[in-house]
């Protein structure tokens, strides 16, 4: 860049900033005086001190609030008016769509939205309706759309939210890569002590799960393909490493299945997940709609065979029949034929998971990313 540019990063809740963790530092290195805002949390003051970036805390409702949202807007349109940036980079739905009407209404030269996914894939109805206005305004009052993956920009196209000369997806997608340095070979060998944490036997074969306990993430068919697995393989484990969420909860009979199956491992939060990773055999998240499904990356750097779907921003994470297997939504048939498949050929398991991990490591490392998105901020800065 040509300037030292004030820059605004922002999104809805300060759980949210993780999303950016090591970006910052990156652009602070390079020069950029940035700021990044959120709503209130002890996420955004950790890592904004941690990355040694500014902050500010401006509240904003995830969920549709009339009121709240006409107050959130009033601040950010006073706060932005008064730093003046000379860019913006918005992200998430609801600070996607307030703050860009902020940064458009107070004249911020250079706008940029980053689409991290679409909800209204999974939406009906007055939902749905509200969701694509929503996204067509954040699109609109942009510059430049950042999509996390290929194929999310073509559904962002196709569903009409935005011309696709307006579209830029960095480098093989994401929005910050993955910090390959946490699966160096010596982080990835097998942690044996989570066997015997969780009781699960040395000779257990283990199917792997990362992410949130909801309905979208397809825990209902993993459920029931490792159901349809058991007879046939009697030392099969299912690993589930998160949490159940109220929002698009799963049914309360799935719910008991997992509490009652001895072979069904429910950890609930983990902060460091690289460890899980090891003891997995094969890694699945058959998921209904993803923006960029980064825990599929983070398995396969962790050298792991991966079974996804075909679903928008989970398609673009597996290279079908070299890094693992893409099967169809909601099919839980396919992704039970898929696991069997490694199951019974642990080589070609290890063959695909060291595939993985080589594209893993070359086209979605963090730097790769950030040094694409510093790209971008510069040939805005310097166009304009």
């Amino acid at each position: 860049m040509s300037v030292r540019a004030h820059i605004i990063h922002a999104v809805t809740t300060s759980v949210s900033v993780k999303l950016m963790r090591g970006q910052l530092a990156y652009l602070r290195s390079k020069g950029v005086d940035l700021t990044v805002l959120s709503s209130p949390g002890e996420e955004l003051v950790a890592v904004a001190t941690q990355e040694g970036v500014s902050y500010k805390e401006i509240a904003m409702q995830r969920e549709i609030s009339p009121i709240r949202d006409l107050i959130s807007l009033c601040r950010l349109i006073v706060f932005f008016a008064q730093k003046k940036p000379l860019l913006t980079n918005v992200g998430t739905p609801k600070a996607g769509f307030l703050c860009g009407i902020a940064a458009w209404m107070t004249r911020v030269p250079n706008r940029i939205y980053t689409l991290r996914g679409l909800r209204l894939e999974t939406s009906t109805g007055l939902k749905r309706a509200i969701l694509l206005l929503t996204e067509k305004i954040a699109c609109a009052v942009a510059h430049k759309v950042i999509c996390v993956s290929p194929s999310l920009q073509a559904r962002a196209v196709s569903e009409g939210l935005v011309p696709l000369q307006k579209t830029i997806v960095l480098a093989g997608g994401s929005s910050n890569g993955v910090d390959t340095s946490r699966f160096a070979t010596a982080n990835i060998e097998k942690h044996t002590d989570l066997l015997q944490r969780h009781n699960i036997p040395p000779d257990a074969q283990v199917i792997g799960f990362v992410g949130r306990l909801t309905k979208d993430k397809g825990i209902v068919e993993l459920v029931e393909a490792y159901q349809a697995l058991k007879n046939e393989f009697p030392h099969v484990y299912l690993l589930l490493v998160g949490n159940y969420e109220n929002g698009d909860p799963i049914p309360d009979e799935v719910k008991t299945v997992i509490k009652r199956d001895t072979g069904i491992i429910l950890s609930g939060f983990v902060r460091d997940v690289v460890p899980y990773y090891t003891i997995m055999d094969v890694f699945v998240i058959p998921s209904y709609r993803e923006g960029f499904c980064n825990v599929a990356i983070e398995a396969a750097a962790a050298g792991k065979p991966v079974i996804t779907t075909n679903a928008t921003g989970a398609v673009d994470t597996v290279l079908d029949g070299v890094t693992g297997y893409i099967v169809p939504v909601k099919s839980s048939e396919e992704t039970r034929k898929a696991i069997r498949t490694l199951l019974c050929n642990p080589e070609l398991g290890k063959e695909m998971g060291q595939a993985g991990r080589r594209r893993a490591l070359n086209e979605f490392a963090s730097p790769v990313i950030w040094d694409a998105l510093y790209q971008l901020y510069g040939e805005l800065i310097n166009r304009r």
